[in-house]
């Protein structure tokens, strides 16, 4: 057991070796925060880095210590075992963050908590003795139980504070009163802490009696005392009184404490998960002479939709908001935390960007709208996108228009429609019936409510309920003006699929009605904004190349390790730049990271800009070690990877980083490091270890090579119930066409008429 235990910390050791090449001491902003004394928030690691390895490990602090701003400070719930000493655990219950239950089964007891009835293993029931084979393990089920195996021990506060070598020391004592009950001294032990060289720069208690017992008891120079709030409808024990009453007197506070610890709703509160005008309290506050921390900060829990799921923006509305800063923040992910504090506080709107990629949407801004909507493209370009782009689909009127599938099911509410009895199989495109979109004219199609995507609802993550109908869908021609007077972007993407089954069954040659509806909205002669046609078909952008001078982008939806010499010479014949999967520049094991493949590098090598999708902001969306920050993935394929283009569902968290102050310094700190493959993998528990997958594979040019595309065959005119044909707007490409020589027969016919 304890060779076990030792290995795994090295591993962990070995592991922070690699991820973070190099240790620096981060120099903090210099710039002005408004905060009680001045200085930039402090980067509370509750627990260590709890977010990722079970709280209160060695592994834990070890890790928080190589990935947080400088000063580092780290959190410790102090608990009395049953000889009074003290141990960093975060609960005075053992079942939930330990196996205590498989090592003592039957020493359950059962004690009053706060007036509660409570059956658990208690840690006044064991000596630090008893404890040697009890190991840490993850007490948030949703978080990974691939560390749980480690044999990670609990560590009493002396060891940790020898060990760690921390900063700051921060104690939290959660229960006084309760040990006192059973005749265990929480003071008394923190006077022997001291006395044995522990410094304790931070004292934190929810309960004030007891900071009536220690006052004075470390001196002048003593640790500061920091008054923890539970809801605002708790009561405090030991007066009896609901935190909100004692939060109405600050000055009362002050008597006995220097700050307040506070859960993130007393400053910014929340309906339904939507951000309410935030309270006064950290103004009230400093004007009392008291600092204010915030408690409650995690990657990988829910977090108010304004923030489009990236703690990097959360952070920011405590810290950089304009109006105030909290003094500290106290989480779960202190490296998501400290470059929140030193890489993206006060960058201006128009800051210089310090790297230089692109930013490419998905459906416009569809992690915060509907796909393919004016409000999700609207959003993007504010957002900052380079470029927006178009899945183009087309209507049975033959009318290209962006929308995020082929299949009206998917993005809009057509199933409660009319329409909903237009469904149909089509083997070509899916195994399971859909209502396409060239069931439809696009007047009907224009009467749909688009929905947006909520990609990751089976973990119960829903995108902006509040706006999951709004927008209205865009035909080509409006979505191409709509980026052609917007003057930040610097180009269109436009996407072509389903090519060949549209020519050969519906009678609809979508490539030329792009090129038409291109050259009809100016874009032929358009010097400023470039675009782009992307296709997963080879035969598409050949006859793109063909027909225009327009840039092609060819899309490898597959996931691949490698990509073969002579597939990439028959891309570059026909294609200006890739785009490949993340999962084939960063292959994947179970949840982790395992090598960087060299795609990207091969295809660069040969002069083709690579960009990759998916990025979302959603922590389920990542892998564990890009620890639920989608800055920290993007880091990794800008920084780490070298990609030259992201595609994202949310381009304002992609926008924000080409901003990042951290990029410019001479080092680069450790929180803003790209990860290094395969390296959290070498902590994983080996009985977790997943067995080994056969690789993805090498693309051929077998894999490029395509036919050429087939000729459009024409489709009997059939009526559609509730479309008359006066409804149809002006169509594009082929229709336009085949109007013309409609009206040129009628002529020819009319003046032989005359004639007569």
């Amino acid at each position: 057991m304890r060779g076990l235990r030792a290995s795994s910390l090295l591993l962990c050791g070995v592991v922070l070796i690699q991820l973070l090449t190099t240790q620096i001491d981060a120099q903090r902003s210099k710039s002005p925060w408004p905060t009680l004394r001045g200085d930039a928030p402090l980067v509370i690691a509750r627990g260590g880095f709890s977010g990722l390895f079970p709280d209160s490990s060695l592994a834990a602090y070890q890790f928080a210590v190589s990935t947080t701003l400088t000063p580092a400070v780290l959190w410790c719930d102090v608990q009395l075992t049953k000889d009074g000493l003290g141990i960093c655990y975060p609960d005075l219950t053992m079942s939930n963050s330990t196996n205590i239950g498989d090592i003592y089964p039957s020493r359950q007891k059962t004690y009053p908590v706060n007036g509660v009835s409570t059956k658990n293993w208690f840690t006044i029931d064991f000596s630090l003795r008893d404890l040697k084979d009890v190991s840490l393990i993850r007490g948030i089920l949703s978080r990974s139980e691939k560390f749980d195996g480690n044999g990670y021990q609990i560590s009493t506060v002396e060891t940790v504070f020898t060990e760690m070598k921390p900063d700051l020391f921060w104690l939290n004592v959660q229960h006084d009163a309760f040990y006192a009950q059973h005749n265990l001294n929480m003071t008394n032990f923190l006077k022997s802490a001291v006395s044995k060289k522990v410094t304790i720069d931070f004292i934190s208690s929810p309960e004030v009696n007891f900071f009536r017992k220690i006052a004075g008891t470390f001196g002048r120079n003593g640790p500061s005392f920091v008054f923890q709030f539970l809801g605002l409808e708790d009561i405090e024990t030991t007066t009896n009184r609901t935190y909100s009453t004692i939060l109405s007197n600050l000055t009362f506070v002050k008597t006995f404490a220097s700050g307040i610890l506070v859960p993130k709703s007393y400053i910014l509160p929340l309906d339904k998960l939507y951000l309410l005008p935030p309270t006064s309290l950290v103004q009230d506050a400093h004007k009392a002479g008291l600092e204010v921390f915030v408690s409650g900060f995690a990657n990988d829990i829910d977090i108010a939709y304004d923030y489009s799921f990236d703690p990097v923006t959360e952070y920011l509305s405590f810290v950089d908001n304009g109006n105030f800063s909290v003094d500290g923040v106290l989480t779960d992910f202190p490296i998501t935390a400290s470059s929140s504090i030193d890489c993206f506080s006060h960058v201006g709107k128009n800051a210089t960007k310090k790297v230089d990629f692109l930013v490419i949407s998905k459906n416009g801004a569809s992690g915060d709208y509907p796909g393919c909507t004016d409000f999700a493209y609207d959003k993007a370009i504010k957002d900052g996108a380079d470029v927006i782009d178009c899945s183009v689909q087309m209507s049975s009127d033959a009318i290209p228009f962006c929308l995020s599938s082929i299949d009206l099911g998917d993005s809009t509410t057509i199933a409660q429609s009319p329409f909903r009895n237009r469904s149909s199989n089509v083997p070509e495109i899916s195994t399971v019936a859909g209502t396409y979109t060239f069931s439809l004219s696009w007047p009907e199609i224009q009467t749909l409510t688009p929905s947006i995507s909520n990609p990751y609802k089976d973990s119960n993550m829903y995108r902006n309920p509040n706006n999951r109908n709004s927008g209205k869908l865009l035909s080509l021609s409006d979505f191409l003006n709509l980026a052609k007077n917007s003057t930040s972007l610097s180009g269109v993407l436009i996407s072509v699929e389903h090519a060949v089954y549209l020519r050969e069954k519906q009678g609809l040659d979508v490539v030329k009605a792009v090129l038409g509806t291109l050259t009809e909205t100016g874009y032929s002669n358009s010097t400023t904004t470039k675009v782009m046609i992307q296709s997963t078909n080879s035969s598409v952008l050949v006859d793109v190349k063909k027909e225009s001078q327009y840039q092609t982008v060819y899309k490898i939806e597959e996931t691949i390790s490698d990509i073969l010499d002579s597939a990439i010479e028959d891309i570059k014949k026909f294609a200006n730049a890739v785009v490949v999967r993340k999962s084939s520049v960063f292959t994947r094991l179970d949840g982790f990271v395992t090598e960087k493949t060299k795609v990207v590098e091969k295809l660069q090598k040969s002069q083709l800009p690579v960009y990759v999708e998916l990025f979302q902001n959603e922590f389920v969306s990542q892998p564990y070690d890009f620890f639920s920050d989608a800055t920290v993935e993007i880091n990794s394929f800008v920084s780490g990877a070298s990609i030259n283009g992201t595609i994202t569902e949310f381009p304002f968290t992609a926008a924000r980083y080409k901003k990042n102050l951290c990029l410019n310094r001479k080092e680069t700190p450790q929180y803003m490091a790209p990860i290094q493959p395969g390296a959290l993998l070498t902590v994983v528990s080996s009985a977790s270890l997943p067995p080994a997958e056969a690789p993805n594979p090498v693309f051929t040019d077998a894999d490029v090579t395509e036919p050429p595309l087939p000729p459009v065959t024409a489709k009997a005119p059939t009526s559609t119930p509730g479309t008359p044909s006066t409804n149809a707007q002006a169509p594009s490409g082929q229709t336009r066409l085949t109007l013309s020589l409609l009206f040129s027969v009628f002529a020819m016919v009319f003046a032989s008429l005359l004639l007569l």
